[in-house]
């Protein structure tokens, strides 16, 4: 595995809805963030979305990677296959090596297996002849699911992104995400959390943490992966809960990013 990390390992210093930091962290900074942790891979989300940027802009980011020897990622949303298109052309142009998308339709719902289905189908000769891979996130589709369709359209290309966290709101477990979509998965994305009691006993609290502080099992993970002889990335992110002020929760964010790197070369040593 290829350790790294997103946009999203630090979207309280990006910005949130209602949590706009009085100077949001840049692509630049996000990867002169990577080079401090030393890590070699960085993941752009769309909370952070390089497609946007100019072309003077763009350039001075694949130069930086480049300086640091970062590998990049990009994710989007959707599952439109004019839009995927561009952003395998994008991809390719740049020297991206992975893509990413939260399948969704334009009014926000998810979309109709046939649907699904036939976007995929309609890029992957796309993704073959630019030879990049595109993963599909596990967080709004069921892994038994997403795992058939990627079955039938069989391409190398086309993959999950395991996200450890997002399968709650399904709900499933992350150990079944892993069970039956490990195979498959060509980006993993590490978020540990705590589950606690309300305590009145009527429910329960689901709250970030550092990697390796929670109820995730890094090791079983990494170890899964290992027996499949899989090597996908491995991108650390947050669920950073927010502090008193903006700046102790960005304070925070980083020192989560700091010790979930630490924690994770002890399983995934590059």
């Amino acid at each position: 595995m290829k350790l790294g990390i997103s946009s999203y390992t630090y979207p309280w210093a990006i910005g949130l809805p209602g949590a706009s930091p009085s100077s949001p962290l840049t692509p630049i900074q996000l990867l002169e963030k990577a080079g401090e942790l030393g890590v070699g891979l960085v993941q752009f989300g769309p909370n952070l979305p390089i497609g946007r940027l100019s072309e003077k802009e763009l350039r001075e980011v694949v130069k930086a990677a480049k300086g640091l020897k970062i590998d990049l990622e990009m994710a989007t949303l959707g599952l439109d296959p004019a839009h995927l298109k561009k952003q395998i052309q994008f991809a390719r142009k740049n020297g991206l090596i992975l893509l990413k998308t939260t399948p969704e339709l334009p009014d926000g719902q998810i979309p109709s297996r046939t649907e699904l289905e036939n976007c995929l189908r309609a890029v992957a000769g796309d993704l073959a002849a630019e030879k990049i891979g595109l993963a599909i996130d596990n967080s709004r589709i069921a892994a038994s699911e997403l795992n058939e369709i990627l079955e039938s359209i069989r391409s190398p290309w086309l993959g999950a992104a395991l996200d450890t966290a997002n399968p709650l709101a399904l709900p499933q477990g992350w150990q079944v995400s892993v069970r039956v979509l490990g195979h498959r998965t060509l980006s993993l994305h590490i978020k540990d959390f705590v589950v606690e009691q309300e305590a009145n006993g009527m429910g329960f609290t689901v709250e970030g943490c550092a990697a390796g502080k929670g109820r995730l099992n890094i090791p079983w993970i990494v170890e899964s992966f290992a027996a499949l002889r899989i090597q996908p990335s491995a991108i650390l992110e947050t669920w950073t809960p927010r502090q008193a002020t903006l700046d102790e929760t960005i304070a925070l964010e980083h020192a989560w990013a700091v010790q979930g790197v630490e924690y994770l070369r002890h399983y995934i040593p590059d």
